[in-house]
């Protein structure tokens, strides 16, 4: 009977731990996509690795920067198809209306429209858990120490 309960109040600890873990990961991303967001990890604005001939008669400085979350559309203004950003950190695609970082986003994470699971984020295109993957821990490409392994998102975690 002892056991039963010692059992039960492990798994309502690591419950209560879980769920105010990964409110503590969520990102701003969970928010309906067409409205504006920003996630601490990512730039305000995305530097273009190559000019945007399309874009008419504006400056050349202004033909290299897209502002995050900037409206696109796929038929008539899709400026943010395909195209590399930030010295090849960031791929940027037409998702739904705004332009995403699909190496980053986690409610498009590789394509448009695919979402991570809780307690995941999009580390360079791939839905990972950063609650237990020491060369993601707690967030993408935050690797722990050799020997280290992560738990609960924290390396070293016992």
């Amino acid at each position: 009977m002892a056991n039963a309960i010692l059992k039960l109040t492990t798994v309502l600890i690591l419950l209560i731990f879980s769920t105010l873990h990964d409110s503590h990961f969520a990102s701003s991303t969970d928010v309906d996509e067409d409205h504006e967001d920003i996630n601490e990890e990512e730039e305000e604005e995305y530097v273009l690795d190559t000019r945007i001939p399309h874009l008419g008669p504006r400056s050349r400085f202004l033909a290299t920067i897209i502002k995050k979350g900037r409206q696109c559309n796929l038929e008539t203004n899709n400026i943010c198809n395909g195209v590399r950003a930030n010295k090849g950190r960031d791929l940027l695609f037409c998702c739904k209306k705004h332009c995403r970082n699909v190496l980053s986003d986690k409610n498009n994470c590789k394509v448009c429209g695919n979402k991570c699971k809780l307690g995941q984020r999009c580390c360079d295109g791939v839905c990972t858990n950063v609650l237990s993957n020491a060369s993601h821990c707690g967030k993408c490409n935050k690797k722990c120490s050799p020997g280290d392994s992560c738990g609960s998102g924290v390396c070293g975690y016992a």
